[in-house]
């Protein structure tokens, strides 16, 4: 038993009662959003006052925030994405950072192999002509044997590529990072992304955002990819040129795409959602409900182990 106060801000985190229960055991003194609101500059700070510890999910984390919070010890990450916590600023505020790569990984991972096969047999577009009242029998392709590109062969894209090979995909890959021993183990080849981009049947995204990622697919980048292709992002918003993708999916120089997550959520682009082509679900990549409770025992496991948060910074 701990009785250090830790506040919760997560609003997944608070509404499990599984995990409520377990941070409860060792911090009795939690405070959880109750009140289901999204916490933001102002809010988060109020909510964050007079705890050493706290659980965030998709709360922005920067110098603002943390010069207010000099109680504040501890912040642990519920979900993977660290691209809303400014590290440099944790570091200087002395912060330190509860993080698990992967924990997820599962869950994107089935998620993106639903929509490569709801876009390769038209779902999107044949449930719409339904409800219009077409009744009308779209000729798809099978998922065995594409060549998907994978951007990102971190934990998630690693386990993506395991699960491919039960359909006798093609893997090739595209990271910063060296994982040559788990290409050579997998049969997988790494390429430029400019080749994997011209190869691939399907790109599927999977890098976290930051200066080097932003933008990663950019219009230029996106031309390179083959008009039967099909484009894939549950990763991180701001990733891709989201109106660039738009002009080329409505000129069919794209085949079409699956968007988990944007730049600004919910998205805005109303143009862009209703395409055919345009398959769209509200970031609910790590939503599983295994993935849920891997997550949320993962923070509670993190305000006990945490770290300087520049051990977390890519190269």
């Amino acid at each position: 038993m701990n009785n250090k106060k830790v506040a919760v801000c997560s609003r997944s985190f608070s509404r499990n009662k599984v995990l409520r229960e377990k941070l409860s055991e060792r911090y009795p003194l939690s405070t959880f959003n109750d009140e289901g609101v999204k916490l933001q500059g102002d809010s988060l700070v109020a909510f964050l006052k007079g705890h050493e510890k706290a659980i965030i999910a998709l709360e922005n984390i920067d110098e603002t925030i943390l010069k207010q919070l000099p109680e504040l010890e501890v912040i642990s990450k519920y979900g993977v994405g660290l691209d809303m916590i400014d590290m440099s600023a944790m570091h200087s505020h002395y912060k330190l950072l509860g993080w698990s790569g992967g924990v997820n990984r599962r869950s994107v991972s089935e998620l993106v192999i639903s929509f490569a096969i709801a876009l390769l047999r038209h779902v999107p577009s044949s449930y719409r002509e339904v409800l219009s009242g077409t009744w009308r029998q779209h000729v798809g392709s099978y998922l065995s044997g594409k060549t998907v590109g994978i951007i990102g062969c971190g934990a998630i894209g690693q386990d993506l590529s395991v699960l491919l090979k039960a359909f006798d995909c093609q893997i090739i890959v595209n990271d910063i990072q060296d994982y040559s021993e788990f290409y050579e183990l997998n049969h997988i080849k790494p390429v430029g992304l400019d080749q994997l981009l011209k190869s691939a049947d399907i790109v599927t995204l999977h890098t976290p955002l930051d200066d080097s990622t932003r933008n990663i697919l950019n219009r230029q980048k996106l031309e390179l990819m083959k008009p039967s292709a099909i484009l894939i992002n549950a990763a991180r918003g701001g990733l891709v040129d989201e109106v660039a993708l738009r002009n080329m999916l409505q000129d069919n120089r794209i085949a079409a795409a699956a968007f988990d997550v944007f730049a600004v959520e919910p998205p805005e682009d109303k143009e862009l959602l209703e395409l055919p082509n345009f398959l769209v679900t509200p970031h609910i990549g790590g939503s599983a409900k295994e993935a849920i409770l891997a997550m949320g025992m993962a923070a509670i496991e993190g305000l006990d182990n945490a770290k300087d948060p520049l051990v977390f910074v890519r190269n």
